[in-house]
C-alpha cells in the first residue's frame, strides 16, 4: 500500500502578498517517491492552525505530516530539529492572536524532536543543488506554534506518525523594496528543495548519522 504524506502551508501574514510557503508546496508533485502528496493551506493563526491541521490527520491518515513555513532572512531551506512548548508573538497571528510567554500545551513536553529525518532531508536538498541547513530553532510564532502541535499530537494521538517542518525564505519577488542584501529564492526551487527533502523522509527509515552522531 502507498504511503501518504500532508505537506502544509501556511496563508499570507505580516502585510505581505504571498506566502512562499504554500505557494511552493502548490508546486509539488501528487506523487512523491511512491508517497501520495496530500497538500493544505492553513491559516497562519496559533489556535485554528493546529486544529485544522489535527482535523486532516483524523481525515487522511498521513504515514508522514511536513509542514512548512516562511523565515524571512534566512538565505537556505532549513529543517528544523526542535519545536519548543512556548507561545510568543511579535506580531498578532491572523486573528490578532498575540500570546506572550504561553505554553502551547499546558499538557505537553517542554519540547519535541521532529520524527523525520533532519539530517538525511538536508542532505538530499543539498545534493540536488538547492541550500539547506539543519536549524535548532523554529522561532516561538505560528510556525514552531505548529511543528509543536503536530509532534504532540503525534505522540499522543498518531503514534508511529512522523512529523517535522521547513523554513523556506522570502520568495524573489518579497525581496523588492526590503533592505538590499535580504535573502530570497525562487519559489520553484524551494519547490524542488522540499520535493528532495520528502523524498529523503519517506525512503529513510531511521537516520543514521542522527544515532551515530559523528563517531564513525
Amino acid at each position: 500500500m502507498m504511503s501518504k504524506i500532508l505537506v502544509t502551508g501556511f496563508d499570507p501574514f505580516g502585510g505581505e502578498p504571498v506566502n512562499p510557503a504554500f505557494e511552493a508546496v502548490k508546486l509539488l508533485p501528487d506523487e512523491i517517491a511512491g508517497a501520495t502528496v496530500v497538500k493544505l493551506e492553513i491559516p497562519t493563526v496559533f489556535t485554528r492552525s493546529a486544529t485544522v491541521v489535527e482535523e486532516a490527520m483524523v481525515r487522511e491518515q498521513p504515514d508522514y505530516v511536513l509542514c512548512i513555513g516562511q523565515a524571512g532572512g534566512r538565505s537556505a531551506l532549513t529543517v528544523e530539529k526542535v519545536a519548543i512548548n512556548l507561545a510568543e508573538a511579535r506580531i498578532p497571528d491572523n486573528d490578532g492572536e498575540q500570546p506572550f510567554d504561553m505554553p502551547l500545551r499546558e499538557d505537553g513536553g517542554t519540547a519535541y524532536f521532529a520524527t523525520l529525518p533532519v539530517k538525511a532531508m538536508v542532505r538530499n536538498i543539498n545534493d540536488h543543488g538547492i541550500p539547506a541547513f539543519m536549524s535548532y530553532t523554529a522561532g516561538t510564532y505560528v510556525c514552531n506554534s505548529i511543528m509543536y502541535n503536530v509532534l504532540y499530537l503525534i505522540d499522543r494521538k498518531f503514534p508511529g506518525v512522523k512529523g517535522g517542518f521547513i523554513h523556506v525564505p522570502y520568495a524573489t519577488a518579497q525581496g523588492v523594496g526590503k533592505p538590499n542584501g535580504t535573502p530570497t529564492m525562487e519559489i520553484a526551487t524551494m519547490a524542488r528543495g522540499i520535493e528532495a527533502a520528502i523524498e529523503a523522509a519517506v525512503s529513510t527509515e531511521t537516520d543514521a548519522t542522527d544515532i551515530l552522531g559523528a563517531t564513525h
